[in-house]
């Protein structure tokens, strides 16, 4: 087909409906481990590579900076496909990379001695090593702490407060099987070289390119957007690169970030737990964007949060309400099926949906109540 949009839609819509088609016929209740665990990174490694391969035929100026960059000029090997495709260090979990940066690997251009291997064993290491401590909190934690119990009698006859806390903590331990898989394949990568980012202003090496996970910002942040910045970072950026920006003919930023959302839950399955997790992630950025722009334009909201002996107060409140909501999204994503998820949120009065859906038509009354007119035409401006 060459480098043409056929070959970009025929490829898209191959690759998803034949990962698609693996969901439907061998997916199961529970969280299976299968063929199609790799597979839905290969699906995106071959969509992306077959766009960079159409971006190579076209014209440089008509490329941005960022296509510029990844797209293909030479027609790649079998045997090149083959080795970005089944790479050993990400073909199981990802991280997501691009044909060119790949090659630059084959061709040795990815370390920090020129002409020789890269020194990257310390912070391989070190990746391994907080990937472990991560492995092993979550071997000790999940045995007490499981999505199992949050479809027993004895959870949904607990207090109120129980529930929404047990909710809280189980899906902050949820998250660290995935955290422990992508710190440890990212040491893989940076052993190898393929994590090589150049070197900073002191000439000192940079590793970060294959990392899927900013630990600190994790653990920290107290904003959903935060932990959605610090968490599987390359399959956002793949997201963001070959479909969300692709989507910037319908003008309009909210349906293009829907559009990913739901593509991205088609990509992990066709379970509807999927499908409720990203809807309550699209729900509860837009939300969360609207609050800080009020607290931003608002001086009497302004003022109040930059009170300095509350700032501990604020940033319990945040986080509190940051992982009581997360556990509420990603309940959706585990129990996978709608009975098991509906029985949960019943237990806790679809406490996530009442809560951001108030917000989300209360907030534009209370910016009209609290944000002078000056500020308003400012905006406007």
């Amino acid at each position: 087909m060459g480098r043409t949009i056929t070959a970009v839609l025929t490829t898209f819509c191959f690759q998803m409906a034949y990962l698609l088609a693996g969901y439907y016929y061998t997916a199961t209740g529970n969280y299976d481990i299968k063929w199609t665990m790799p597979h839905c990174v290969l699906t995106l490694k071959l969509i992306g590579l077959t766009i960079d391969y159409y971006d190579g035929g076209k014209d440089q100026k008509s490329l941005s900076s960022e296509q510029q960059k990844y797209a293909i000029r030479a027609v790649p090997s079998l045997l090149e496909v083959a080795g970005f495709s089944y790479f050993y260090g990400a073909f199981l979990v990802g991280p997501q990379f691009s044909m060119n940066h790949y090659m630059k690997l084959v061709q040795g251009q990815l370390t920090d001695l020129p002409g020789k291997i890269p020194n990257s064993s310390v912070p391989a290491l070190r990746r391994l090593s907080l990937g472990l401590v991560y492995l092993v909190g979550y071997t000790l934690l999940s045995q007490h702490i499981t999505e199992d119990y949050l479809l027993t009698d004895d959870y949904e006859n607990r207090s109120f407060w129980f529930r929404c806390t047990y909710m809280l903590v189980w899906g902050k331990v949820v998250l660290y099987k995935y955290v422990a898989c992508w710190l440890v394949t990212e040491g893989v990568c940076i052993l190898t070289g393929l994590g090589f980012h150049g070197l900073d202003e002191l000439g000192r090496a940079k590793w970060d390119t294959c990392a899927n996970m900013k630990v600190w910002l994790f653990e920290t942040d107290p904003r959903f957007t935060g932990t959605i910045a610090s968490f599987n970072i390359n399959t956002n950026a793949w997201v963001a690169r070959y479909f969300f920006k692709r989507l910037k003919f319908l003008g309009n930023k909210q349906l293009s970030q829907g559009l990913s959302l739901l593509f991205l839950s088609l990509w992990h399955g066709l379970h509807s737990g999927y499908l409720v997790c990203f809807q309550m992630e699209f729900l509860i950025v837009i939300v969360e964007r609207q609050a800080a722009s009020l607290i931003q334009d608002s001086p009497a909201l302004s003022s109040l949060a930059s009170v300095r002996v509350l700032q501990p107060l604020y940033y319990l409140v945040q986080q509190t309400i940051h992982w009581l909501f997360m556990g509420y999204s990603m309940t959706a994503f585990c129990l996978f099926t709608w009975d098991k998820w509906l029985k949960v949120y019943k237990a806790v009065y679809f406490l996530g949906h009442v809560f951001f859906l108030s917000l989300l038509f209360t907030l534009p009354y209370v910016r009209k109540a609290m944000v002078p007119r000056k500020e308003k035409l400012k905006k406007m401006e």
